[in-house]
């Protein structure tokens, strides 16, 4: 299991990225969050299997391209504190 923390730049907030994120995630089998940070970056921590969670991120780049124009990564080991990948609603909107 792994933990990725991706900092988004470009158009990210207010256009609907988080809610748009939350949607892809239930296609996929991971926990973690999204949330908005004051300088105008989107950060999304995700955790699950690498091949689940190179998945969702890659169809999060995909589907929300437009706003994104920088995308800085972090792979550390998962710490399990989202709770099961496998479970509904372990990925949520932090304010």
């Amino acid at each position: 299991m792994i933990r990725l923390t991706v900092h988004y730049a470009g158009r990210v907030q207010g256009v609907g990225f988080r809610y748009s994120t939350t949607q892809v995630a239930g296609r996929h089998r991971v926990a973690g969050f999204v949330q908005n940070l004051p300088d105008g970056r989107v950060r999304l921590v995700a955790e699950g299997a690498p091949p689940d969670v190179h998945a969702f991120l890659d169809d999060v780049r995909d589907r929300l391209a437009r706003y994104i124009t920088d995308a800085a990564q972090d792979q550390t080991p998962a710490t399990g504190e989202f709770g099961d990948p496998d479970d509904d609603d372990t990925f949520t909107v932090r304010y």
